[in-house]
């Protein structure tokens, strides 16, 4: 049986596919030479940090940070309104599905921190790191 914390992973990578259908959605893909004309997204595996336990039942309750990069690079819209048009579209789906499909007690995302970067043979793209807080409670911190 599959990890609540890779379900929660998994779950992730399926609603920001969902999200930005025109992106490439990878997991965590090495930092990329080429940005894809639609965007890249990257989801990576994250921290799920200390849990607090409860003891009756036995419960394990995370606060899993996922980090999320998002890369666009200059095309038919300026590429901080191309960013910003794929952050608007991960936001307004994790708004619309707070418990991840019942896998969370709850999904939150965090401010994005966005930067120029370099790409091969290109214009300046654009970057955004992102963090996904999923909070969910396991039987198990291995399980």
């Amino acid at each position: 049986m599959t990890s609540r914390r890779e379900q929660v992973l998994d779950a992730i990578v399926a609603l920001i596919t969902a999200a930005v259908p025109e992106a490439k959605v990878e997991r965590n893909l090495t930092k990329p030479e080429r940005i894809p004309p639609g965007g890249l997204v990257i989801v990576r595996d994250g921290d799920p940090g200390e849990p607090e336990v409860t003891l009756s039942p036995l419960t394990y309750i995370f606060d899993h940070r996922i980090p999320i990069e998002v890369a666009v690079h200059q095309g038919t819209d300026p590429r901080e309104q191309a960013l910003d048009a794929i952050l608007s579209q991960i936001g307004i789906e994790v708004a619309v599905n707070r418990t991840l499909w019942g896998l969370c007690d709850f999904i939150e995302a965090e401010a994005p921190a966005t930067a120029d970067i370099e790409v091969s043979g290109a214009l300046p793209g654009r970057w955004a790191d992102v963090v996904l807080v999923a909070t969910y409670a396991t039987p198990d911190p291995l399980n």
